[in-house]
């Protein structure tokens, strides 16, 4: 915060601080204190940014209100009157929505037409509670430009460079697949130079560092998107109107970006605790690697088996309740290299992961499993660290209710409650018609016959995500050349060949020429979503890089471009 005010000018800092995962930690907070329920980290770094905002006029749009606007609202008051600097403070609510059975929280995503309202009611500092990310960016260019709910063009803008700026330094180098040919130590944030017209251009403050390209720019749009459809409750924007053209060092403009009519219901996020889980992680070093793996997994699956409560080693008895887990998964990662120089190079881990309703049978019951094996398994055995006693893990579902069913109310400065009113137009989402592809590259060029066998990431990008229990990656390449040859060539079938644990699963495709882009959606690769934590990579960061892994088949004359623009 302190970087971004003190770096440059701006009319409006914004700070995302709500993801999935958040919603279930804030909630599990408030059950501990009411009074919670909100990002405190925002409250500490406002302490020390507040003087220098108010000398500056920064207004400051925030979601940290997370479970509780009106709570963190009131702990700004205490803040601007403790420190002596005066703050008119105003927040959004609406989003909270009646808890099903079993569920933790559940929250509409609002647009950003409340944050506009109480910018318009002269507030200095707008908390909110479950918004769309974009919405922090368009509810303060709405105020700024006197928008109305009908000029949906220039909120899809707004919404674009809103998306940019969302995940902070994944516009400016961080996350990037080309990091290599940049210093990114130390990326700088990014900023939104948004026009009356809705485009925009992305930069950062002069002299920080990281880059903004079209690259970037584009692996941010395209980050936990699906089709060319991007609904939002304001607008729905439509991703394949994006443009792109650098303006400068450090500067892309996004242009053309063309906007509709949103759908007649909102998403809801709703979180729950879905059970108890458990981990271990056994080392296996040197040779033998599978044998020993599938020895001690013989061993636990036995211990697993044994009937609850039968007396174990050295006096001891398992716990109560049934023996074996609901759900048992085991995962054997080959990190060990043969006549390794270090003990470390040598070993493979080998994963177990438990989960079950109850905590009972994944606490005792595996940790007593794991530990009565030192002794009497495969040969240097170890774990990475002990076995716990099993924690909770949490669920999250996207859910869709009526608009209708959402009440969305700006509280002022003043303390006046003003209902927003929801827009009387909305369209029903539809698949767009996919459009023509690019010419398709012949086999061979003259001069250039040349195919070779490298990794897709020498010549594409890629960047992936999570949304809920399903996972999006994205993929772009930076010529014509290479798009000839990439719209072609990477095919559904092609994705599921490149990634054989997308097999089994629904995978989408879609196409987004002026970004040089497809974007894929995975169904149900994430499981439950990331607070449920079924993969080692939960929340699917890795998996465009691991497709950038993958060996293919690639034309000379798109290896020889892969690495500049046309």
């Amino acid at each position: 915060m302190k970087e971004m005010l003190t770096g440059g000018s701006l009319d409006v800092l914004t700070g995302d601080y709500l993801a999935e995962l958040t919603m279930l930690i804030l909630g599990r907070d408030r059950l501990k204190d009411p009074r919670t329920g909100y990002a405190r980290t925002f409250l500490r770094q406002l302490e020390e940014c507040i003087g220098e905002a108010h000398d500056r006029g920064v207004r400051i749009v925030t979601n940290a209100g997370g479970l509780n606007p009106a709570g963190l609202a009131d702990a700004v008051r205490v803040l601007s009157e403790r420190v002596g600097v005066p703050v008119r403070v105003a927040h959004v609510e609406g989003d909270a929505l009646p808890l099903p059975d079993g569920a933790l929280t559940a929250n509409a995503y609002l647009g950003g037409a409340g944050i506009t309202a109480c910018l318009r009611g002269g507030a200095d500092v707008v908390v909110t509670g479950r918004v769309t990310d974009a919405a922090l960016v368009s509810g303060p260019a709405a105020w700024h430009f006197g928008w109305g709910p009908d000029d949906l063009d220039q909120l899809a803008g707004a919404v674009a460079a809103g998306h940019v700026l969302e995940c902070g330094t994944q516009a400016t180098g961080g996350n990037y697949s080309f990091f290599t040919a940049h210093d990114i130590r130390h990326p700088g944030f990014p900023v939104a130079e948004i026009g009356a017209d809705g485009s925009a251009v992305i930069t950062k403050h002069a002299g920080t560092g990281g880059v903004v390209d079209i690259g970037t720019v584009t692996a941010q749009l395209l980050y936990e998107t699906g089709g060319a459809r991007y609904a939002g409750p304001d607008v729905t924007t439509r991703l394949d109107t994006v443009r792109l053209t650098q303006d400068g060092p450090d500067r892309v403009r996004i242009s053309g970006v063309r906007g509709e009519a949103p759908p007649p219901t909102l998403k809801a996020g709703v979180t729950r605790i879905g059970g108890w889980r458990n981990e271990v992680v056994f080392v296996l070093t040197g040779l033998d690697i599978e044998a020993k793996a599938a020895l001690v997994r013989d061993q636990v699956e036995d211990a697993f088996g044994t009937a609850a409560g039968e007396p174990a080693e050295f006096g001891a008895t398992r716990g109560p309740g049934k023996s074996r887990p609901a759900d048992v998964r085991w995962e054997l990662v080959r990190t060990d290299r043969a006549d390794a120089d270090s003990e470390e190079c040598a070993s493979a881990l080998l994963r177990l992961v438990v989960r079950d309703a109850e905590r009972e049978a994944v606490g005792r019951v595996v940790s007593g499993a794991a530990i009565e094996l030192a002794l009497g398994s495969y040969p240097g055995f170890h774990v990475t660290s002990p076995p716990g006693k099993g924690a909770p893990y949490g669920v999250f579902d996207a859910v869709y209710v009526d608009r209708d069913a959402v009440e969305h109310v700006a509280v002022l400065p003043d303390g006046a409650r003003m209902v927003v009113p929801d827009r009387a137009r909305t369209s029903v989402l539809t698949a767009v018609v996919e459009p023509a592809l690019p010419e398709r590259l012949p086999d061979a060029l003259p001069g250039n016959s040349a195919v070779r066998r490298i990794p897709l990431g020498r010549v594409a990008g890629a960047r992936s995500g999570d949304k809920g229990g399903d996972v999006n990656v994205g993929v772009w390449v930076r010529t014509d050349t290479a798009w000839r040859w990439l719209a072609h060539t990477l095919t559904v079938e092609r994705f599921q060949e490149l990634l054989p644990e997308t097999r089994d699963l629904v995978v989408s495709r879609h196409v987004l020429p002026n970004l040089r882009a497809l974007n894929f959606l995975v169904e149900g690769l994430l499981g439950e979503g990331v607070a449920a934590q079924e993969r080692f990579d939960p929340q699917g960061k890795g998996v465009g890089e691991w497709l950038r892994s993958r060996l293919v088949d690639v034309p000379a004359e798109v290896e020889m471009l892969g690495s500049s623009a046309d």
